[in-house]
């Protein structure tokens, strides 16, 4: 029910929540007897604990604690409807290191290795609108909303505001140049029709897979999602000399925290690449 009444845009990851849970109870031989159903006040801090620790072996990074913090929203309502006295979530907690990058990045070299390839039944419509978010760093979220009333032509600027920051900061507006190849991505805008979408695309789910079979086509054998995009055009342009204001104004940031992981990790792959370097032997 909760599910069914909610119209944010995170619904996904509200789902994903349940589904996780449902896996966990089926998962656990004390909770199985539960897998299809459950009351809510059965739930305890116990249950809660031990499903922490499952989220933990099931997602990297901070997508366990993305899919807790949902979960929470659920049993928070719960308690609201009066279907749980206590709500056993309450003070427990999934800490994640927020500076760290943990999800994998594409190096200029590979995204032109991911252009250069084709195969047989891709879709032009998904390789335009990747290229275009790789090149660019926007959300899923915030490409499918794109329309040609966001494109400035003359000026070859994209002015949008963030959907996941909407109405809630003074930041949510981002401006970013294109160029050539990125207003060539766009196209030219139809006559009379700007509010018309820049991009059509399936389910985030679907485009995950079909860029995870471009990826093998390729010979990438990273683990990348849609997301990894914005990722590897912040990574990618902090590498060619871009400071780290201009990467937080380019994605969006409101504040330097959030960037400064990209910055790590470029400080990791230039590591990398020292220790990559041949050692002669002991004489």
């Amino acid at each position: 029910n909760y599910i069914k009444e909610y119209t944010k845009r995170d619904i996904r990851m509200i789902q994903i929540a349940r589904k996780r849970f449902a896996d966990f109870l089926a998962s656990e031989k004390k909770y199985n007897m539960f897998a299809t159903s459950i009351l809510a006040d059965r739930i305890d801090k116990k249950m809660i604990l031990a499903f922490v620790d499952y989220l933990r072996t099931r997602s990297t990074g901070s997508g366990a604690q993305s899919i807790f913090q949902r979960f929470k929203k659920v049993m928070a309502a719960a308690v609201e409807a009066d279907l749980v006295r206590k709500n056993p979530c309450l003070g427990v907690t999934i800490p994640v290191d927020e500076t760290a990058l943990v999800k994998d990045v594409l190096s200029t070299d590979e995204v032109l290795k991911l252009i250069d390839t084709h195969y047989e039944f891709e879709s032009k419509e998904l390789r335009r609108a990747s290229i275009f978010a790789l090149y660019t760093g926007i959300r899923y979220c915030d490409l499918v909303e794109l329309t040609y009333k966001d494109v400035d032509y003359p000026n070859k600027m994209l002015h949008f505001e963030q959907s996941k920051t909407k109405h809630s900061s003074p930041h949510s507006h981002v401006d970013i140049p294109l160029n050539d190849f990125t207003l060539g991505l766009i196209g030219d805008a139809p006559e009379g029709n700007l509010k018309q979408h820049i991009f059509t695309l399936p389910s985030h789910e679907s485009c995950n897979k079909s860029l995870k079979r471009w990826c093998k086509r390729a010979g990438i054998s990273k683990h990348i999602t849609w997301h990894c995009g914005r990722h590897s055009f912040a990574t990618n342009i902090l590498e060619s000399g871009a400071s780290v204001k201009t990467v937080a104004d380019l994605l969006g940031h409101s504040g330097l925290k959030y960037t400064e992981r990209y910055v790590r990790a470029v400080d990791e792959r230039k590591k990398q690449a020292v220790n990559s370097l041949p050692v002669p032997k002991a004489e």
